[in-house]
């Protein structure tokens, strides 16, 4: 089922989850057991992220190593759809592929049964891949979601063929996007994807859900009528405050960090990352959104216990 219809049947909270392939050469067991965990609370849907290759080193001669870190992203799709019968949405980007490769995997997911993607610029790579045999790529998300739309439609890069039948999904950002000039300006290009043919945002993680309430606000202001799910990351570590403000530019509240500064064990951390999980769902629970996305990686752990306070809460049910 779609994403979308997913949104539309619901008769309460929705609660899906977002998981990480595992490292080049790795087993699979682990994430296995991650995904079989997960689907106790029956979530709707799960995303994959993907990731394109990155250089090994420097250019070595006119060979320029380049591996892919963590790949698997359709065979986990694959396994998360017909083994345990959750709808899979796999991460697309431009950043590293070319629009030729971008077409063969939107077919292969298709070919498997995948109806539902999520269409992302992708990470800067600090390279730009070399095109050859007259191929090109895609610059932006909003031009991604134009070429799915084309092969919605039965138009292929090079020849017409069988319309593909998906959902697409756009990210969205409450802090704004950290190459967006303000929030102004992302809300702009965000509303350029939901004019593409978009059909829900899924948004970065946020701490402060003012932050988010006043992003959906300026949304509709701008004419974006999609639904908006917000995304939620359960902190474990102290650390991980740091980074994540570093890495993906959310503020963590002066609340939430004067907590974490005083936590002395490491289980008093967990505890506070749970018990503002749990708040932060509750008060978007009450606010009427649709969804609510954890950013899991690989760890379910945490997601367990924020699942139980949720239900003794009764703001969940599975």
């Amino acid at each position: 089922m779609k994403v979308t219809e997913h949104l539309a049947k619901a008769q309460h909270l929705l609660i899906s989850f977002e998981i990480i392939p595992p490292k080049r050469g790795a087993s699979l067991e682990t994430l296995d057991g991650v995904v079989a965990e997960l689907a106790q609370f029956h979530p709707p849907f799960i995303d994959v992220t993907s990731r394109a290759a990155e250089p090994l080193s420097h250019e070595i001669g006119t060979t320029d190593k380049r591996m892919r870190k963590s790949p698997g992203t359709l065979g986990i799709c694959v396994l998360i759809k017909h083994k345990y019968g959750i709808d899979a949405v796999p991460h697309v980007l431009c950043q590293g592929f070319t629009r030729e490769e971008t077409e063969d995997f939107l077919l292969e997911l298709s070919y498997c049964g995948v109806e539902n993607i999520l269409a992302l610029r992708g990470d800067e790579l600090g390279y730009e891949k070399t095109l050859r045999d007259g191929k090109t790529r895609n610059a932006s998300a909003c031009e991604l979601v134009h070429q799915i739309q084309d092969l919605k439609r039965g138009r292929y890069l090079h020849e017409q063929g069988r319309a593909l039948d998906f959902c697409v999904g756009v990210a969205g950002y409450p802090e704004k996007h950290l190459k967006a000039v303000d929030l102004a300006t992302d809300i702009y290009y965000t509303k350029q994807k939901a004019d593409a043919g978009a059909e829900y945002i899924v948004t970065q993680m946020f701490f402060d859900n003012s932050t988010f309430f006043g992003y959906v606000q300026k949304c509709r202001e701008a004419g974006i009528t999609l639904p908006i799910i917000p995304g939620i990351k359960i902190l474990t570590r102290k650390e991980q405050a740091g980074v994540l403000e570093k890495t993906f530019h959310c503020r963590i509240p002066e609340e939430l960090s004067n907590s974490l500064g005083k936590a002395r064990e490491k289980g008093e951390v967990e505890h506070i990352g749970r018990e503002w999980a749990v708040r932060q769902v509750k008060e978007l629970s009450a606010y009427g959104v649709p969804a609510v996305h954890f950013y899991v990686m690989l760890n379910a752990a945490p997601v367990s216990t924020v699942m139980e306070g949720l239900k003794e809460e009764g703001v969940v049910r599975y």
